[in-house]
């Protein structure tokens, strides 16, 4: 029998860790299933995928309440940008947010966590390729978002890199930071580079395509 993408995938995740003299146990594959139907992320459950992204709130808020009703170990992250007046929303949902990236956010988040008792975890997204049109905090204001986000749980940074770029500088330079701020957390890589983000220190690498095939397909 062929070996499952989801196989393929946490097998490559395992090499390229153990190359880098990690256990595989340390970084968290989160299938990115943005724009999947529930029936195409249906297998990957069964086949023992607990860990999901998510773009936007009101596509998981439609899509994951029956899923995790049948599988109540399920942990949604939402990896796209987040609207300060949809933080209450994202509270109540996911169980971490990959996209931290200003201070009102920090405000709303920590305004939210307050009123429903929930703290999921929190990652900074830092614009570490200072690309205009990208969401993310400004590494020279990282600092400062660092030091606003201590009401929060934040665990550690997020980056995307620019494309058609080699990755690995940015995923090192992610990492620099996160020592810098005693963050223990890198939220990096994609299906293109997630072996190099693993060998550079990912705790937690987002893979769509390589799992669900191109998207729309």
């Amino acid at each position: 029998m062929a070996e499952s993408p989801l196989a393929a995938v946490r097998a490559r995740i395992g090499k390229a860790a153990a190359l880098a003299g990690r256990p595989a146990s340390a970084v968290t594959l989160i299938a990115v299933s943005k724009t999947q139907s529930a029936e195409a992320i249906a297998p990957l459950i069964a086949e023992g995928q607990r860990d999901f992204g998510e773009n936007r709130v009101q596509e998981a808020e439609a899509k994951w309440p029956e899923l995790r009703a049948r599988h109540s170990d399920l942990r949604l992250h939402l990896i796209g940008q987040l609207q300060s007046n949809k933080a209450e929303q994202a509270v109540a949902l996911f169980d971490a947010i990959h996209s931290v990236d200003r201070p009102s956010l920090v405000t709303a988040l920590a305004k939210a966590m307050d009123k429903l008792g929930r703290r999921p975890d929190c990652f900074l997204q830092v614009n570490i390729g200072d690309e205009a049109q990208k969401g993310g905090c400004p590494v020279a204001a990282l600092p400062a978002l660092v030091e606003a986000a201590r009401v929060l749980p934040v665990g550690g940074l997020m980056c995307i890199p620019p494309a058609d770029t080699e990755a690995a500088p940015y995923f090192a330079l992610l990492a620099k930071l996160a020592r810098r701020h005693g963050l223990a957390g890198l939220s990096m890589g994609m299906s293109a580079d997630y072996e190099s983000a693993v060998m550079l220190g990912a705790t937690h690498v987002r893979v769509g395509t390589a799992l669900f095939g191109a998207r729309g397909t």
